[in-house]
């Protein structure tokens, strides 16, 4: 079945299921994004590689904002130009990272 783009109704309920995560941008450029917070440098960036491994094997790859003790993580599925249920597939791998 091909990709397609939630409806905000979709999104939002989506949304609920998932702590931490919000909308960003708008338009074009609307995604869900969550901030992750780490002890240190080093913790960020096993989970950036970590998070990077499973993007390339599902073949959908989020935004990645790195810092010293955080990683914001931006998913958008650009080829239906907005939300797709690819994207909280991997906000709940992100998130089952840290379980």
């Amino acid at each position: 079945m091909k990709r397609r783009a939630l409806t905000p109704t979709e999104i939002v309920t989506r949304l609920a299921e998932f702590p931490g995560w919000r909308l960003s941008g708008d338009g074009d450029e609307v995604a869900i994004e969550k901030a992750f917070e780490f002890a240190n440098y080093h913790e960020v960036m096993a989970f950036v590689n970590a998070l990077a491994f499973i993007a390339h094997k599902t073949d959908h790859h989020p935004d990645l904002s790195v810092h010293y003790k955080r990683c914001v993580v931006r998913y958008r599925s650009h080829d239906v130009q907005g939300i797709s249920e690819a994207d909280f597939r991997g906000a709940a791998q992100a998130d089952a990272l840290l379980a």
